[in-house]
């Protein structure tokens, strides 16, 4: 490990937050992390880091600040809020935000951050909790060309794709497309499973069968070992991804844009909530579609 000149922030230290900011810290950055629960901080300086009791107080002494938060009005809070990363914004500092937020949000925040001479990147990512903790995340940038060259170092210690999309909300608005993709991906694939197990034939066979012609994906690559383990564990959280198709549908809104795929996709992760497996894996949408079809995935370990 080397050490890096560049001082990092990180507020926000969930499931993927923490490992993101472990990754950097573990590069040789030096970081100062903050979190409303504590336990994450605490985790995190033992293994080096700096801790901070505000937004404002970890901006102010690093040179490039992340945030990875739930939602828009998560992130207008921590950066525009009392307390927040606007008091101590400043020429040269750059703020990075790592949450899936409404373009608009990140539009609105890179102009006002830009008052103050502080460059803004929207860089939402994907890849799960795996691609976090494995620092193989795929992370989507809009922004300034300037603030992407500072920061792309720290980039590297989270990700093996960096892609400069545009201007201020062009990540987010990448992310919300590839989360168009996502869901239609899981949903595809529990009907699939359903349909198979549902006409009696093996569902493991038809996804060997299938993926390896034009129907192959991650999500057949990587889901359906864990589905037939009854493995449903988050991976990337039911709830989240409802969140994200909400902001798919209010941004196709706003531009009049239709997407009936999506919203229909989008009910049935809504639904989940209804049926109290938020906290599950999005992949376990396939519940849903179990509960209209009257089974249940068969364990199989052949």
């Amino acid at each position: 490990m080397r050490a890096h000149s560049i001082k990092v922030g990180y507020i926000g230290l969930g499931l993927m937050g923490k490992s993101i900011a472990r990754n950097i810290l573990k590069a040789g950055f030096p970081l100062v992390v903050h979190n409303r629960s504590r336990a994450a901080v605490a985790e995190l300086v033992a293994e080096g880091a700096g801790e901070a009791f505000s937004p404002a107080e970890v901006a102010g002494q690093v040179d490039v600040v992340f945030t990875n938060l739930p939602d828009s009005p998560d992130v207008e809070k921590v950066v525009l809020g009392p307390g927040g990363i606007l008091e101590a914004a400043r020429p040269g500092l750059v703020y990075v935000d790592n949450s899936t937020v409404k373009p608009a949000t990140a539009r609105r925040i890179a102009d006002e951050l830009s008052k103050k001479g502080t460059l803004a990147l929207d860089a939402p990512v994907s890849g799960g909790d795996i691609g976090a903790r494995n620092g193989t995340l795929t992370i989507m940038v809009g922004g300034e060309s300037a603030a992407l060259e500072k920061v792309m170092p720290v980039f590297m210690a989270m990700g093996k794709t960096v892609t400069h999309v545009g201007g201020p909300g062009a990540g987010q608005v990448a992310k919300a497309a590839n989360q168009i993709m996502v869901a239609a991906q899981m949903v595809a694939m529990g009907e699939l499973l359903v349909f198979s197990q549902k006409a009696g034939v093996n569902p493991q066979k038809v996804v060997e069968a299938v993926k390896g012609g034009a129907a192959q994906c991650w999500t057949l690559d990587v889901k359906p070992p864990r589905l037939f383990a009854g493995n449903r564990s988050p991976g990337f959280k039911a709830y989240m991804q409802a969140k994200d198709m909400n902001i798919v549908l209010e941004t196709a809104r706003e531009y009049g844009v239709p997407l009936p795929a999506t919203a229909e996709n989008a009910q049935l992760f809504n639904a989940m909530l209804q049926m109290g497996m938020g906290e599950l894996d999005n992949s376990a949408v396939i519940g849903v579609l179990e509960a209209l079809a009257g089974i249940k995935l068969e364990e199989r370990h052949d």
